[in-house]
């Protein structure tokens, strides 16, 4: 089957970014998953549009228009509704949300918030001996303490982490979890231009490196969303080896467009301190 070929990155407007993802996401749930029967051999993959429509109780046509990037009016209910049928990840839900024009549902409090709490106190409080830096929504270095340069090799501003990552060797090298990083990476870019749909820029960075990095292509082209504020990464230290960082990405109160991310270094082991 000849694949599709899609329009330029930086030709996409705010419907056709939701035609794209919702066809993206349409064709990873098997009919099996939502309990259909699967009797007939199919000739693409996941389920049909009809079968969302059902699933969500929405009209087909009207489910088509709307994956098709008509103009329509879409509701909050309908969008909901959506995002059920196609079983959306928060994240994945709150970009959806801002694609089709609303604000996303508060989040609501989580049951394990003392966990979440003293991660972040511990984190701050080990701020001056780990790495820090805030980025544009872009993703390009404002700021960066002197770890974080180090260990990074990024410049004090200006360098975008994205576009590093997928074109410099030696920054490849960093993450033993490369793969990984590199979804991470995407997916987070993917989320980040939701939140300014209008701003060109984007679409700019996205088709630069779609032609300089098919790795960057393939995870653009799968339309993976994450907006994933705190993990576990691992990188190479050029003294200490492989070491293990709880991370955490915040808003920065003041400029609401750029975040700040903060490293903090787990202890080895004893058994590797021998």
């Amino acid at each position: 089957m000849q694949a599709t070929a899609l329009p330029p990155v930086s030709g996409l407007t705010r419907r056709s970014k939701l035609r794209h993802f919702l066809r993206a996401c349409r064709e990873r749930i098997s009919p099996e998953e939502v309990g259909l029967v699967n009797v007939e051999r199919r000739r693409t993959p996941g389920l049909r549009r009809e079968e969302v429509a059902a699933l969500a109780g929405v009209g087909v046509s009207w489910y088509t228009w709307l994956e098709q990037g008509r103009d329509i009016n879409v509701s909050e209910g309908i969008v909901s509704a959506v995002s059920n049928a196609l079983r959306l990840e928060e994240c994945e839900r709150r970009y959806f949300y801002r694609l089709a024009g609303h604000n996303p549902p508060q989040r609501r409090a989580g049951h394990r918030w003392d966990d979440v709490h003293e991660r972040m106190r511990a984190l701050v409080e080990g701020w001056s001996f780990n790495p820090a830096y805030i980025t544009d929504r872009y993703g390009r270095i404002e700021l960066a303490s002197r770890s974080a340069r180090s260990l990074f090799r990024v410049n004090a501003s200006g360098d975008n982490c994205l576009e590093k990552f997928f074109t410099d060797s030696a920054t490849r090298a960093k993450y033993p979890d490369t793969d990984e990083v590199g979804r991470c990476l995407v997916a987070h870019f993917r989320a980040q231009s939701a939140r300014f749909p209008e701003d060109p820029e984007f679409g700019r960075i996205a088709e630069r490196l779609c032609e300089s990095s098919p790795e960057f292509a393939g995870l653009w082209d799968s339309h993976e969303v994450d907006d994933a504020r705190q993990g576990v990464r691992k990188i190479v230290h050029p003294e200490a080896g492989v070491m293990v960082f709880d991370r955490v990405v915040m808003r920065v109160p003041e400029c609401p467009e750029s975040l700040l991310t903060l490293y903090m270094a787990r202890p080895r082991p004893e058994t590797e301190l021998v």
